[in-house]
């Protein structure tokens, strides 16, 4: 898929499309062979569990609210301005544990199997299953970590 040019508008994505992924909406703002772009905005206590992407480097631009991080096991955080940079297969979550909501541009690159990943995502419904969650991510090569043991 070749990218299109011209300019993805403030508050609209591709097609109008906006995913609920998990209470979390997502908005695509590109896409094509070699990288995927979308909006994002994390309410308060929102969170994605520590996964890896084994074929793709994952990148978070925070231009709104502050991120509490785990990458490869060590915690950090990110705010306005700050650039969150998840290479492929280093373990990764990101956690919304403000009061205030999170709004960043992810992108991903090459883009392999993420937009069909959403779509399923967006399918399950905002409550979904955490383990369908987990087997749909899988099928779209993104690996959840089992939770901690002392969780």
């Amino acid at each position: 898929m070749k990218m299109i040019p011209g300019v993805s508008k403030t508050g609209t994505g591709m097609d109008n499309i906006s995913w609920n992924i998990l209470g979390q909406t997502y908005v695509p703002k590109h896409l094509s062979d070699s990288s995927m772009s979308w909006h994002a905005t994390l309410p308060k206590g929102t969170f994605v569990p520590p996964h890896i992407h084994p074929h793709q480097d994952e990148f978070i631009y925070v231009l709104e609210g502050r991120f509490d991080l785990l990458l490869n096991g060590v915690e950090a955080y990110a705010e306005p301005g700050d650039l969150i940079r998840l290479p492929m297969g280093i373990p990764h979550g990101i956690f919304n544990k403000t009061e205030s909501t999170i709004k960043c541009l992810f992108w991903v690159s090459p883009s392999r199997r993420i937009y069909d990943l959403f779509w399923a995502l967006h399918n399950l419904g905002p409550k979904a299953n955490p383990a369908d969650v987990v087997a749909v991510s899988a099928q779209h090569e993104v690996d959840f970590l089992p939770p901690p043991e002392d969780a």
